[in-house]
């Protein structure tokens, strides 16, 4: 169904959500939204007669917690990106596991809060999980190439990339806006991504990356990547190609890592709880000043028009940062 049709997103009531032992009772007070949001309402469909819940990022204040709940008391302001088989979080209550959760950055509102979550956390995995970089390592040498640096994983990876690590960062984008916002977030340079990327690189004076971020069209530019990348190389994926063929790699050993940073929750993995120290870390940095919210737009109260809106934004493919909704 269209995003413009009135039936693609509604409102209704709905109960307010049961409590698992490690659950927070979460009164929303900001969201935002994601590629994952447009993928699942254009493609899943709930059963017949039933509702699903949309929506992967919030910050609000806990009004609840669960019997074995100890990281946070009601009143806690927090800020999270939950999880992939449990409703959404586009409600006024929202239920959420606290071993993913962390404590809102106070410098921050809740609408600017509500950015950072699902792409912090995917970038955070993607750059020191997946590729291993050494984290606050200044002394490392060499480049990361980011393919869509103005995106909202983009976003964030870029200012963790520069203060974060001793990398080169260079990202990719194709407006004048876009190249803008992605030097503003600190790329040291910008390469366009309609273009072959190992000849952009080449034309900037790298002729090899040890690492790749490829967060869109990664199927597209798989004979560019292989390239660019230096033996022994690393990439990092989160799209989603039809297929992926990964021989060409062979030739010089180059790794591929995917990232999807719904897998802890999903598998309730034994370091499930990294992601509440991650966003907790998140939350200590922006406040230090060393990142920043990557909110970029504002949409308006949470109610389904607005987000009929954000979901057409997010479709036409010229985001930027992050669209947040704030208040009922």
């Amino acid at each position: 169904m269209p995003i413009t049709a009135p039936e693609s997103l509604v409102d209704l009531d709905l109960p307010t959500p049961d409590l698992r032992p490690n659950d927070l009772l979460v009164a929303v007070k900001a969201i935002s939204v994601n590629p994952v949001d447009v993928k699942i309402r254009a493609g899943v469909a709930p059963p017949a007669g039933e509702a699903r819940v949309l929506g992967w990022d919030a910050a609000g204040v806990v009004e609840a917690v669960g019997a074995e709940a100890a990281r946070f008391k009601p009143g806690d302001a927090v800020f999270y990106a939950g999880a992939l088989d449990r409703p959404g979080t586009n409600s006024e209550l929202h239920a959420v596991d606290e071993r993913i959760a962390g404590r809102k950055p106070e410098s921050l509102s809740f609408t600017q809060a509500a950015a950072l979550p699902l792409t912090a956390l995917t970038a955070w995995e993607l750059l020191f999980d997946r590729l291993a970089v050494p984290y606050g390592s200044k002394s490392q040498g060499g480049s990361i190439l980011i393919v869509n640096g103005a995106g909202g994983v983009g976003s964030i990876l870029t200012q963790l990339a520069r203060r974060l690590t001793g990398l080169r960062v260079i990202a990719t984008a194709s407006r004048p806006e876009t190249v803008a916002w992605v030097r503003e977030m600190g790329a040291h340079d910008v390469i366009d991504h309609r273009r072959p990327l190992d000849e952009a690189l080449q034309e900037i004076g790298v002729p090899e990356v040890g690492y790749v971020a490829g967060l869109t069209a990664s199927d597209k530019h798989l004979p560019a990547i292989v390239k660019a990348l230096a033996p022994q190389g690393k990439l990092a994926l989160i799209d989603d190609p039809a297929s992926f063929d990964i021989v060409p790699f062979k030739r010089k050993s180059l790794s591929v890592h995917w990232e999807l940073m719904f897998t802890r929750a999903l598998y309730t993995t034994a370091d499930m709880a990294m992601q509440h120290r991650i966003l907790n870390e998140v939350a200590d940095l922006v406040d230090a000043g060393v990142l920043r919210t990557t909110l970029k737009a504002e949409i308006g109260a949470i109610n389904a028009a607005n987000l009929r809106r954000a979901h057409g934004i997010v479709e036409s493919g010229k985001a930027i940062g992050k669209l947040v909704l704030s208040g009922f």
